[in-house]
């Protein structure tokens, strides 16, 4: 509680003066709603919130496990070859350059307006910087262990396995939490370019309503399920990694009081 004190407080005064700006200011509803009439039309229109969320929950998830595969397996390939990093990278590189406004509708149109398009965007956006940071992790390892491994009779594979993958993993984790907060940004930008419903589809037509109200609910949404995919990766990396928890520990404890 203490440690996240300082977020709850810095967004609470933020509300405080948006909800105190859009009462006093004389500024219309329909142009900037306080957050109490976006939080009541949120708690009115919930059904519908909920029955879009739930396409946009499965395009994240199923895009993002995509994602992490795709990247896992690549990374492993440039490490095990390294020509593929020079052959492979400018490809990756000119991927992330590519405006996603302006790739979705060609996706959508190639792909139909299923699942698969959503896949792929969110996929696109997501996968380089897990990538990127997978490699930087297996080059950090240090030489002394890989060379002490190799003396003792261990083949690349297994010298992967005992050093390279576990050097790889704050790494992997860094990557993982950027590419988290895009998944559902991705997903949601799929959905303005084809799809019967989701989060995308409800905010299209609530702005093409003239309802600022329910758009800023369905970003509230979007925002809390980009949230809670950022804490469970957290929470993953704790499990994975208990000695960072002992480290930090052992930290706090040698700090003078």
């Amino acid at each position: 509680m203490a440690k996240a004190a300082p977020a709850v407080v810095s967004v609470g005064a933020l509300l405080v003066a948006w909800e105190l700006y859009a009462r006093f200011s004389g500024i219309r509803p329909t142009t900037l709603p306080a957050p109490s009439r976006v939080f009541e039309q949120a708690m009115l229109n919930r059904d519908a919130l909920m029955e879009n969320t739930i396409p946009t929950i499965r395009a994240t998830l199923l895009g993002f496990a995509c994602s992490l595969s795709t990247a896992f397996v690549l990374s492993m390939l440039i490490d095990f070859y390294r020509p593929l990093r020079r052959a492979l990278f400018p490809v990756f590189i000119v991927s992330q350059t590519l405006p996603l406004v302006a790739i979705a509708p060609l996706v959508v149109l190639w792909f139909g307006f299923g699942l698969a398009p959503k896949i792929l965007l969110v996929a696109l956006v997501t996968f380089f910087p897990m990538l990127v940071a997978l490699v930087q992790g297996y080059e950090a390892t240090e030489m002394e262990i890989s060379q002490m491994l190799r003396s003792m009779g261990a083949g690349r594979w297994r010298i992967f396995l005992l050093a390279r993958l576990p050097s790889a993993l704050p790494y992997f984790f860094a990557g993982l939490k950027i590419s988290i907060t895009y998944a559902v940004v991705g997903a949601i930008f799929a959905e303005y370019a084809g799809a019967a419903k989701g989060l995308g589809i409800y905010m299209l037509s609530a702005k093409n309503n003239f309802r600022p109200d329910l758009v800023l609910a369905a970003v509230a949404v979007s925002a809390v399920l980009t949230l809670i995919l950022f804490g469970l990766t957290a929470l993953v990396q704790r499990l994975v990694m208990p000695w960072e928890r002992a480290g930090e520990a052992r930290h706090a404890g040698e700090e003078p009081s």
